[in-house]
């Protein structure tokens, strides 16, 4: 009986012990889980926000001058003096070369002499006239008074024919006199037109500007022999124009107007039926920036060209930008981007909160509860640092801009340097 009370004794003790070792093993797994718990992932949050933004075509294009000059000479002579410097901008009129006047001004004066000579022929040729038709009618009134004398048997035929002779003669004279003043009035003519040649090739000598632009550099050195149509040569000053002796052009100069300057640039064939809907709807405006860059320069659209090039598919555009202060250089290649309409009440988010994954974009939404929740979203056109989402996102959901790498869907976040109030605008300049 003994024994078998100690034995009862002993099973008891045994079974509380290991009910004690059950239960502490027990706590010390549940507190190894709680310990092994993930902490909320630290985030930075905006706000989606709502505004009208543009629908636009990004390209590449070049800046070119809106009218390119070049100043050739228009008669031959010796450049004697140069009124401009390199490089300046000159307005229409502003005289640019003077070539030596003299040999002009001397067939001026001698066609003008020659006017002067005709007239005086003209002169004498009407009074010659008048003299021969005063002749001329008291010859024919003394053939009258002979032809009745002669009917009447007063004097003789012979006399009579000398008579008749003499008033043909007269009336030839008159013709011949009228035939000299026809002469010289054609003559007058064709020295008045010599005259009027002149003064043209006279005023040729003073070289303008024909329109307000840059100059470039001149091609000519005083001292040079320019001809209309051939080179320039005879370089004798060599202050730096060498290309007056090169004998390749007669140019003188090239100015360029570059106020306003076009910008030229191609877009796809595929973009061409939207472009041409929305120029019948309205002009389309241009936003242009060089690529070192950050503001753009407003401007119209004004050209689209009738055909598709066949090697490219492209299509040929060209805007026109104002360049008062000559920030847009000819030849320079710039960022263009065509405005094409607007889309009202477009939801953005800032451009880092899109992630990718293999179904598609998507971003972290913030909850209430500090979850973050995945939603699959469809991206539209970046505004500057700011994206369009056309679906997934609402208008003031917190979307999570920075730490998405420790983010899991459905998992807590901390939320880190809110930027509820100084979240980027949508922006006209792409990145």
């Amino acid at each position: 009986m003994k024994y078998e009370a100690r034995r009862s004794r002993f099973c008891a003790m045994l079974f509380l012990a290991a009910l004690s070792t059950a239960s502490l093993t027990g706590c010390a797994n549940k507190a190894a889980q709680q310990s092994f718990a993930r902490p909320p992932a630290p985030v930075s949050v905006t706000a989606a926000i709502m505004q009208d933004v543009p629908t636009y075509i990004d390209a590449i294009g070049k800046t070119v001058a809106r009218e390119v000059v070049s100043i050739q000479p228009q008669v031959s002579g010796r450049i004697i003096k140069i009124h401009f410097t390199d490089g300046a901008n000159v307005r229409k009129g502003d005289l640019l070369f003077t070539i030596d006047t003299r040999p002009f001004e001397a067939n001026l004066r001698q066609a003008q002499a020659n006017v002067s000579k005709d007239l005086a022929l003209k002169k004498q040729a009407e009074a010659n006239l008048a003299r021969d038709i005063a002749q001329q009618k008291f010859g024919d009134v003394q053939l009258k008074r002979y032809r009745t004398l002669v009917e009447q048997g007063v004097v003789s035929r012979e006399q009579y024919d000398q008579f008749q002779s003499n008033a043909d003669s007269l009336k030839a004279t008159v013709e011949a006199d009228r035939a000299a003043i026809h002469s010289a009035e054609e003559s007058i003519k064709v020295d008045t037109a010599a005259v009027d040649r002149a003064k043209v090739d006279l005023s040729y000598c003073f070289i303008r500007a024909p329109i307000d632009g840059r100059a470039g550099q001149r091609l000519v050195d005083i001292g040079n022999v320019v001809n209309p149509g051939g080179s320039s040569g005879g370089n004798t000053s060599g202050t730096g124009s060498s290309s007056g002796t090169s004998g390749s052009t007669n140019s003188l100069l090239v100015i360029e107007r570059v106020d306003p300057i076009y910008a030229d640039f191609t877009i796809s064939q595929n973009d061409l039926d939207n472009v041409r809907q929305q120029m019948r709807e309205g002009t389309l405006k241009t936003q242009v920036r060089l690529p070192d860059a950050e503001d753009s320069v407003t401007g119209q659209l004004t050209f689209l060209d009738n055909a598709v090039q066949n090697t490219t598919g492209q299509v040929n555009l060209r805007a026109t930008i104002p360049n008062d202060g000559h920030r847009f250089w000819p030849g320079r290649f710039v960022n263009i981007r065509l405005v094409l309409s607007t889309i009202h009440g477009a939801v953005l988010v800032p451009a880092a909160a899109p992630q990718m994954s293999a179904k598609g974009s998507y971003v972290y939404v913030v909850k209430q509860d500090s979850t973050a929740e995945q939603r699959q979203v469809t991206l539209g056109q970046r505004q500057g640092d700011l994206v369009v989402v056309e679906k997934g996102v609402e208008p003031g959901e917190q979307v999570v801009t920075n730490g998405q790498v420790g983010v899991t869907p459905g998992g807590k976040v901390r939320i880190e340097q809110p930027n509820q109030t100084g979240q980027p605008n949508a922006g006209s300049g792409s990145k």
